[in-house]
């Protein structure tokens, strides 16, 4: 018997996968710019902070474009970071409003439940483990 607890369990660990996901491309597009910039020789916490500012301030869909202007490395996992970013979305924007009074019954939270396990935010292990992801150049 589902729960509305374990609903709002379940898209919490959702939402943290989601996270992730923007976080590791947050923190290649950071090493990249950093290098770019030979932040990574040359010391300027200045800079780095500003650099650092302005990743964060990037959506999920932001940084992909903004990695795919500083690396090829992950042509290959293009459209599994495609499909991340349309679930990430639908999470963030539809989820509860797609399955509106579902939460008031055990099968409509059943069926919630289901459609959160099938969520494939199984991309931010697909990143971490890409080889070369990490890094630009040759």
């Amino acid at each position: 018997m589902p729960t509305l607890d374990d609903v709002y369990r379940k898209f919490g660990e959702a939402a943290e996968a989601a996270q992730l996901i923007e976080t590791e491309l947050g923190n290649m597009l950071l090493q990249l710019r950093c290098g770019n910039e030979g932040l990574l020789e040359n010391a300027n916490p200045a800079e780095a902070a500003d650099i650092l500012g302005s990743i964060n301030r990037h959506t999920l869909g932001q940084l992909l474009k903004s990695l795919n202007n500083h690396t090829q490395s992950l042509d290959a996992l293009d459209g599994v970071l495609s499909r991340a970013l349309e679930e990430r979305n639908r999470l963030f924007h539809s989820f509860y409003r797609s399955h509106n009074f579902r939460r008031n019954s055990e099968e409509g939270r059943a069926l919630m439940l289901k459609d959160l396990e099938n969520y494939p935010f199984r991309a931010a292990r697909c990143i971490q483990s890409h080889p070369g992801a990490h890094r630009s150049g040759p």
